[in-house]
């Protein structure tokens, strides 16, 4: 079965997409409750944009699934992605000193997230379209059998000084 994705976008906001992604970071993978909440008591500027953005996608997702005659349940919705891309450059001018001027640039971003549902199998909480199979264990870290230890050069002696 297919994981189904509600997204929503905010496009053309007045902030630096590094900005942006420190309270995306914070969401990202969590619970869309628990993203609310936390977006609440955020106190950066864009988090009360990206509450609204988040409201939005869950209100895609419960418009879709009623338009679809799907089933999902909202309490199972959760942040799938969260991605802050960089918009348009503004170019600006500030005087300096001497008759100069310095040029700087006013950054935009473009925001997406994306809400998925977990499905609950077997007891297990798992994603929507993910393989039930258990994944085989990654190797140890450190180094492998086939790859050979980087040799020290030696010392040597140096020569001994002239009177």
């Amino acid at each position: 079965m297919e994981q189904k994705e509600y997204r929503a976008e905010l496009r053309y906001h007045r902030v630096s997409p590094q900005k942006a992604r420190l309270v995306l970071d914070l969401i990202k993978g969590r619970r869309v409750e628990d993203a609310l909440n936390t977006l609440a008591f955020t106190k950066k500027r864009v988090a009360p944009a990206i509450h609204k953005l988040l409201r939005s996608a869950l209100d895609n997702a419960n418009y879709l699934a009623t338009e679809k005659g799907e089933d999902i349940d909202v309490d199972n919705l959760y942040v799938a992605r969260a991605i802050a891309n960089e918009g348009p450059r503004m170019k600006r001018i500030r005087p300096a000193p001497m008759g100069r001027a310095y040029r700087y640039q006013r950054r935009i971003a473009h925001i997406t997230i994306a809400l998925a549902e977990k499905r609950r199998g077997n007891g297990v909480a798992t994603v929507v379209g993910e393989e039930e199979s258990a994944a085989p264990a990654k190797q140890a870290k450190g180094r492998t059998a086939g790859k050979k230890a980087a040799g020290k050069k030696s010392a040597g002696r140096k020569p001994a000084k002239k009177k």
